[in-house]
């Protein structure tokens, strides 16, 4: 081995160790791999739900067996069996307000993945769930007294004031029968947040929920249901990781967020998922009039994905803005985009994404754009730029336009490329190495995702990219 592969590999492995590290599962709640009703009703005992949140359960647990296994115009999900995947597995502690009350071994992980700092530094509210449930969680007192309410939904449920919040808003977004592996979801969830931000808010601080899959062969299902009112702002940071094993682990959460009048919500969401993971999680937002909806959107992991951001432009001239990045090395089978739906006048969306395929990774992108008869001069654009670092990998566009109003103007663009040798040789002639500079160049290209992103994030995300480009020249 060359010194120059030698530390190549050595930085490799010291980078990867910041997510691929585990903590034994000995003294932890593991119930039985499989869904049975008698499982589903376990989980619920356990959190000693409303009855109908039970009822909910146990139908949509009917719901899963009816439906088809896969879809048959996506990755291969065939390595999936849920015969051997746990829906519920925890570690015996108590949910904690304070961090030094977090048991020893999970303050570590979320220390090495720096999320008390994070917390010090830049959010109003952190909530961080390892495997099935959340393990801490809290929340600036400024941001408390001006009525903004971040707990988990465990907690909603047995409070008397927002019970009936959740009741109302729950699995409306998103409906058990939606497909089966929100059905799935619906049967076994676990975990997630609950924020209610009251009419005319600005949350000056972002809040995060961090959710860390810790067991092998294991699933996870949080629930994350967001109530922006009228007039109101609110940025919510999702990061996700786990570490690599050498069994299937499934990730089914389900975020359902509704932004009303002239309210604003961002959701950012980077994902680092390890590379035995099936990432089948579903997101949709309903966005009333003069509302915005920002997705920014990295994702990072998993061997293979299902991932389309819904926006629902329900009110007149409301908006959505969807920023993504996706990167898809080898083993990776990626197939990702969002989906539009503009139903009110004067609406306005524009999709700006981004791929990065090497290593024999595939990438797809899919967006689907609807406007509605009602939806008079709606405005729509897409944009999909793919980057191909070898011979080897894949990139695909798959764009649906469905237009029923003749006055509204869509508009779509992908390009696929490659690095041209003519800039790496520039920047090697500056004194980068050929690895260096290609890792510039899609460092650029990644610019207007990661620049979305507040600087901690940023530079999360830029660390990704250079740990993917690790080893990419031979």
């Amino acid at each position: 081995m060359s010194e120059k592969t030698k530390n190549r590999t050595q930085v490799a492995d010291v980078d990867r160790s910041l997510y691929d590290f585990t903590y034994s599962e000995e003294g932890y709640e593991r119930y039985d791999d499989g869904l049975t009703p008698q499982i589903v009703r376990a989980i619920s005992a356990k959190k000693d739900e409303p009855e109908w949140m039970l009822n909910m359960r146990l139908a949509a647990l009917e719901t899963y067996h009816a439906k088809e296994m896969a879809p048959n115009w996506g990755p291969s999900i065939a390595g999936l069996d849920m015969d051997h995947i746990s829906t519920y597995v925890s570690p015996k502690t108590k949910q904690a307000k304070s961090w030094d009350d977090v048991p020893d071994e999970i303050k570590n992980t979320f220390e090495r993945l720096g999320i008390p700092e994070a917390e010090r530094e830049s959010l109003a509210g952190v909530g961080a769930q390892y495997d099935s449930e959340i393990v801490y969680h809290n929340m600036r007192e400024e941001v408390s007294k001006e009525g903004v309410v971040y707990t988990t939904i465990e907690d909603a449920l047995h409070d008397p004031t927002w019970e009936p919040v959740v009741r109302e808003y729950f699995g409306t977004l998103i409906p058990p029968a939606d497909h089966k592996f929100a059905a799935l979801h619906y049967a076994v969830w676990s975990g997630g947040s609950f924020v209610y931000v009251p009419e005319g808010v600005t949350v000056a601080y972002p809040l995060q929920s961090y959710f860390r899959l810790n067991a092998e062969g294991a699933g996870q299902f949080e629930h994350t249901l967001i109530i922006v009112e009228k007039g109101a702002d609110l940025h919510f940071i999702e990061g996700c990781s786990a570490p690599k094993y050498y069994e299937a682990n499934l990730h089914a959460g389900a975020v359902e967020l509704f932004v009303k009048d002239g309210a604003r919500l961002r959701y950012s969401t980077i994902e680092n998922w390890s590379k035995n993971m099936y990432n089948l999680n579903t997101k949709r937002a309903r966005v009333a009039a003069d509302a915005k909806m920002e997705w920014v959107s990295g994702s990072f992991g998993s061997h293979v994905s299902y991932l389309y951001p819904t926006t629902i432009l329900a009110g007149d001239n409301s908006s959505c803005e969807f920023t993504g990045i996706t990167f898809a090395g080898a083993t990776q089978d990626l197939d990702t985009g969002c989906k539009v739906i503009l139903n009110g006048a004067n609406t306005t969306a524009s999709v700006d994404t981004k791929s990065i395929s090497k290593d024999g990774g595939c990438n797809t992108f899919r967006s689907s754009v609807v406007i509605g008869r009602r939806a008079h001069n709606a405005r729509a654009s897409v944009s999909c730029q793919s980057l191909m670092l070898d011979d080897i990998s894949r990139s695909d566009t798959i764009p649906a336009m469905d237009v029923r109003n003749a006055t509204a103007s869509v508009g779509h663009e992908a390009t696929i490329g490659r690095i041209s040798d003519d800039t790496v040789l520039y920047l090697m002639s500056r004194g980068c190495s050929e690895a260096e500079a290609r890792t510039m160049v899609v460092g650029g290209f990644a610019n207007p995702v990661s620049k979305e992103l507040p600087l901690e994030y940023a530079v999360e995300m830029n660390n990704l990219i250079k740990l993917e480009m690790e080893g990419a020249i031979g």
